[in-house]
This record gives C-alpha cells, structure tokens and sequence, in this order.
C-alpha cells in the first residue's frame, strides 16, 4: 500500500535545533488533566524495557511506595493511570490450561545427567528428605527451577509433578494430593501475599498423609515470615560446561575449554541456563571457522559486530533494519508492537532516502517466525495483564541480551544520517495512546543520551520537555529518570537547571523527574528534596497551579523511598522553619499528600512497621501531623488524610496499635483534642456506614491524653 508522507516531514539536519512539541504554550489550570505522580511512578515500572533493567542495579526490584513491585513477562501490579483512563490490571486466578502435571521421567534423567551440584545442593537434600519442604531461595536465573527437581529426583520419590504457576501460598495443600514430589516453581510474594510458616504446616501435614515432598522456588524476598530457606547459589559456568561436554563429547572437554572464545566466554560470569546453551553450541565445535564465529557470538565483540553488519549490510532491506530497530526498542514486549511500529519507522526512512517517491509498505512479507530468526530473537506465548484479565501475547526478544542496547548505540552514534529519522519516529512514540509505547520511547531516549547527551537532548528531550501536551513532557521526564539510573552525564545538574527554568514546562519535567527518580535511587532523595525545595524558594511569576501540583505530588514521592523515609521526614521538619513561607507550605502540603495515599507500601503501612518503633521518625511524624492540623491552610486537608488512617488502622491491626500510640503525641491544646474528637466522631465508614469501630477506641485515648502534659518526645 501507499502512505502519503507525514504533514510534518522529519527534519534533515542532524543537529538542529529542538522542535518543540505542538502547542507549547503555557496551559489554562482546569485544561490540563496530569497523570498523578504516582500512578505515572507505576507506569514507567511497568513498561521499562530489559535493556535498562539489566544496567541500572537499582532497577533489581522497582520501588513502588516502599514495596517491591516487579515486572516480569509484562506482568505488573497496581492500576495505571493516564489522563482520565484507568487500566486495571487484574491478578486473580488465571484461565484455564495451568493445571499440574508430572514432569516426564526422561526429562529428569537428562537433566540429571548433566546437573551440577552447587555449594548448598546437599544440605537442602538433608532438609528436603528430614522436613518434607523445602523453600529454595536464590538470585535471578541461577538455575533453582533445575535444583529443585534434582533434589526430588535424588530422593527417589516416584513421580515429580509440577504444581500450577497460579497457586498461592494458602492453596498449597489442596495441590499436595498425590504421592511423590512436589516443585512450585518462582512463587509471586507481596506484602499481602507473604509466605508464612503456617502455610507449609498445612503442607507438611498434607505430605505426610501421602509420603511426599515439595521444593518451593523464589526470588530473594522479605516476604517468608517464619520461613527459613535454603539459599541457592549456582555452580561455576565451568563446571556447568564441562557436565554437558561430558556427554556430548566424552573425552574432549578439557581440550574445547583451552579454547580462546570458551575462555573469554567463562570470564565473564555466566548464568547456569547461558553456559548450558554456550555447551550445546560447543559440542558441535569442529575447528573450522564457522564454528570458532558461533562460539564468538556469545560475546560482547560478537553482539557489536552483528549490530553492525546488520545495519551496514547494502543488500540489507531497509525494512527489515528498520524492524531490528523497533524489535530493539520493543524488545520483551509483544511482537505485534515491534512490527507496527517498525512499519511506521520504515516511512520515515522510505521519506530520508527517497523524498521524491511516496513511501510503500507491503501488506505481506515474511513470517513472524522467520523475522524473529533472521533477527536473532525468538517469541514466546506469554499472559500479558489487561482491563479485561491476563491476555496471551506472542512476546518477542533477542536471544543476547545485550542486542538491544548495542544496536540502539550502534545506530545512533555509528550512523547519524538515520538520526532524523529515527527522531521523527521517536517523537511520534512520544504522543502514541498507549503507555508502553511511551515508555519505550523514553528509554530508548534514555539509552541515547548514555550515548550523547547534547545531541538526545536538543533533538528529543528538549522538545518533549517544552510541551503543552502532557504525554510528551512526561516522556521527557521518565527519558531522563532513565538516563540518570543509566549513569548518563550532567544528568542531575541539568536537572538542577531545569527546576528554576525560564520555561514553566521545563519546570514541571525536572519536578517529576526528580519524584520519579529519587524512589529509584534512595540516595538521590536528600538532593532531589534540595532542588525541590528550592524552585518553591525561587521567586517565579506565573506558576500555574498544575505546576504547583506536581512540586507537590513529586516532594510526596520522597516519603515513598523505602530505606530513607525516616530521613525524609526530618528534612522536611527543617523545611517547617525555611524562612520563605512557600517552603514551609510545600513540606507540609507533601506530608499530607502522602498520608492520603493508603496503596501497599504507603507512609501509613510503613509506620505501622517500622517507623513507630524509631524514636527520631516517630517525633519527627508527630511533629508534621501536630503541625498540618494546627496550619489553618491544611487543617481540612490533614484531617482528610487522618480518616485514611483510620480507615487502614480498621483493617490492620498493626496500623492501629500505630495510631493508638501516635494520637496522644498531637494533643497540646484543648483545641486540639476537641478538633480531633470532632472528626473521630462524625467520621464515617470508608463504604459510609457507621463509624468504625477503631474511631470508637481512638476517641476513648483523647480525654485521658487530655489529663496530663503529653510526654511524646
């Protein structure tokens, strides 16, 4: 088919100067709809892509308000939300077609073959055989899944069943029926879905009615409450290597591992999975050249020079480079993206390289299957969450991990005469509808500018960033988040800048920023709170109040930053005293922005677990809440977020007993006491209903604490 070329054509130089995104005006406050900060924190967890994952060592487990929410296989919790649409993503019970099965005893006895022990294989053996369970914990990818069959296997059970992805901790011993072993494989922990020692109690006791066993495997978690797990640590790539040659090529393993590519392959500390397969490509090593550029190809030197042959290539078609460039920015996510996107690419190309013809698609090529191949990458049917309930998508990746990321470089800096291309392509993901396409479109920013910072700034960030639309200044926003968890340069001092810019819009994209950032890098926060605090000092006319929001909404995210909440809320205790009143004002208006947040891991959860037991947090909250209530411009506000307390303390008792020993602490005056009895009592249910029982027992603390001098520190 025919496209016609696009109303703004991309432009031909390289470097010129940032194009603003449409309508850069400064925006009407009732016009602008912005995503909250928080749901926007959610969203970029959700959508960032391997190849940031794999390189920012923050990004091991997103911090989602103080909680571990992970994304793996395009899985995500919490609800999304953008300018007025909510996606819910639901996490209950799975369709149809995950039921158990036993695992095919030639299976077992192939992967026994080649199975190496690690350095804790035997003690978990002893404790498999004397408690019946076994919860294997370890590192990503280290091989538990394998372990945990092996050691079922060298039990001798009869039969090794596989238990469904989708059983929960309180499930577990309606799966234990039959005889045999047991192995659940990655259970999914949270907060609210811990495993507890009750739960393999249950098991136990099921187990034994049929002589069985059960192995558990997870991710290092802080969710096993009374549980103690054998922690997995994997063998040495060496050995895993040398098993498989073992077999393959009896004999001949100390002869293939003296080789230079296997050697340069060890060095470089490999899972157990990769230097399984780099052992399966050994075994057909025949000393002829092809076969030494196999082995090579697990490299870094390999992966850099297949991304450039596969750019430079002339009898390449230009279609299929453009579609290694969207697979690379899409890469582990659905492959239908990576091919519609790659089309819109190939335009943009079609338009730098032949304007004077109108560009075509063709409407069939080669298969999906055949695509993926020739790209090195493969796809797999995955759940993928919706508003509807998991959906499958026929996800692709590259098979090295590290593809994406080099050929993004690669194409970047090796071939600046795509570049206007590949902008215009870029700012078009930029205002796309969906959120994982603007994500990517972020992190491929992100990874440009590790690459070459002015350039990624002045041909796409700056133009996001001076935006009217809200969707490409919050791109620019995550692209710089991003670029900054990639260790890109000038990054928090472009930042700096950008608070106190001319430019409202520039403004309102380094505030976010740094909301997104600091929860992602905890010891970012103290600086990230500087610089917030000081465009509130700045004397800038013409804020709007949307940009005040989001000052608000991005000083709130602070107090999200699990390991530095306590020191968080002393900083904003010293704000309490700034000279300049819109200081003061932001500390207190971010303190309440985050009690009224009542999702897993909010301020409220974490002081029912950690922060009422520490002497400085505990004055420090007490001293803010006294504070926000006693402030006529936030006494309505702070008694709002005080009912979310309540509402959580009614379903937790840890939150209670929390509140029981914080209320005392913001009575000094009789005002006080009679302010707090009369929203105690007209308070209602979180559902409307009568009061809450724990309103009931708060309001019995607030005559007696009224008695006598509080003694709160």
């Amino acid at each position: 088919m025919t496209v016609p070329p696009e109303q703004d054509p991309p432009p031909t130089d390289p470097v010129a100067e940032p194009v603003a995104e449409p309508e850069a005006d400064r925006p009407e406050d009732a016009a602008e709809r912005t995503q909250e900060a928080r749901a926007a924190q959610r969203e970029l967890f959700a959508h960032t892509p391997g190849f940031i994952l794999g390189s920012a060592a923050s990004f091991g487990g997103s911090l989602v308000g103080g909680a571990q929410h992970g994304v793996s296989g395009g899985q995500v919790t919490g609800d999304v939300f953008l300018g007025g649409k909510t996606e819910i993503h639901h996490h209950g019970p799975a369709a149809t077609g995950h039921a158990s099965g036993e695992i095919p005893r030639a299976r077992l006895d192939a992967l026994a073959a080649v199975f190496v022990e690690g350095p804790g294989f035997e003690a978990a053996l002893a404790r498999l055989r004397e408690e019946r369970v076994l919860v294997l914990s370890g590192p990503h990818a280290a091989g538990r899944y394998a372990a945990a069959q092996m050691l079922l296997h060298r039990l001798g059970v009869p039969a090794v069943h596989a238990l469904p992805a989708e059983t929960t901790p309180a499930a577990l011993p309606a799966q234990l029926a039959r005889p045999g072993g047991h192995v659940l494989r990655d259970l999914p922990l949270t907060r609210n879905r811990p495993l507890r020692d009750t739960h393999l109690y249950a098991a136990v006791d099921q187990l034994k009615k049929t002589d069985g066993h059960l192995v558990v495997t997870v991710e290092n978690s802080p969710f096993l409450l009374g549980v103690t797990p054998a922690r997995w640590a994997p063998p040495a790539a060496e050995d895993v290597v040398r098993a498989h040659l073992s077999v393959r090529r009896p004999g001949e393993a100390t002869k293939l591992l003296a080789l230079a590519p296997v050697r340069d392959f060890l060095a470089r500390g490999r899972r157990p999975a990769e230097a399984a397969e780099f052992a399966r490509e050994l075994a057909q090593y025949d000393g002829g050249a092809e076969a030494d550029a196999r082995l090579a190809d697990f490299g870094q030197a390999a992966v850099e020079k297949q991304c450039r042959s596969w750019l430079s290539a002339p009898d390449s078609d230009l279609r299929e480079k453009a579609f290694l460039i969207s697979l690379a920015v899409f890469d582990q996510a659905p492959y239908v993206l990576a091919a519609e996107l790659a089309d819109r690419l190939f335009v943009h190309f079609q338009q730098l390289q032949h304007p004077e013809q109108p560009p075509e698609i063709p409407v069939f090529g080669p298969s999906a299957t055949d695509r993926l191949e020739r790209a090195r990458a493969e796809g797999e049917l995955r759940d993928e969450p919706t508003d509807w309930g998991p959906v499958p998508q026929f996800m692709a990746r590259f098979r090295e991990e590290r593809t994406a990321r080099v050929l993004l470089t690669e194409v970047w800096t090796g071939h600046p005469s795509a570049r206007p291309a590949l902008v215009a392509w870029l700012r078009e993901l930029a205002r796309d509808g969906r959120p994982v396409v603007r994500t990517r479109a972020a992190a491929a920013a992100a990874l440009l500018a590790t690459a070459d910072l002015p350039s990624t700034i002045a041909l796409l960030v700056d133009g996001w960033a001076v935006a009217k639309a809200f969707g490409p200044r919050v791109t620019a926003a995550n692209a710089l988040t991003l670029a900054q968890l990639l260790d890109a340069p000038a990054v928090l001092r472009l930042l700096t800048q950008w608070c106190t810019d001319g430019h409202w819009a520039r403004r309102w994209t380094a505030i976010r920023a740094f909301g997104l950032l600091a929860p992602l890098r905890p010891e970012l926060a103290s600086p990230a709170l500087g610089a917030l605090a000081g465009r509130a000092r700045a004397d800038i006319s013409g804020a709007t109040g949307a940009e005040a929001d989001n000052l608000i909404e991005s000083t709130a995210l602070l107090l999200s930053v699990g390991p530095r909440r306590g020191e968080m809320l002393s900083e904003l205790v010293g704000l309490l005293y700034d000279a300049t009143p819109a200081v003061r004002a932001l500390a207190l208006n971010a303190f309440v922005r985050a009690c009224e947040n009542a999702e897993e891991g909010a301020l409220v959860e974490w002081y029912a677990d950690t922060g009422m037991y520490e002497a400085d947090s505990a004055r420090d909250l007490a001293a803010l809440w006294r504070t926000a209530l006693g402030d006529r411009a936030h006494t309505r506000q702070a008694l709002n977020a005080l009912h979310t307390w309540v509402h959580v303390a009614q379903r937790r008792p840890d939150a209670a007993q929390a509140l029981e020993l914080l209320l005392p602490a913001l009575i000094v005056e009789a005002a006080d006491r009679d302010r707090l009895d009369h929203e105690l009592r007209s308070m209602r249910a979180e559902d409307g209903g009568p009061r809450p029982p724990v309103a009931d027992r708060l309001l019995e603390l607030l005559w007696p604490a009224a008695a006598a001098p509080s003694t709160f520190p």
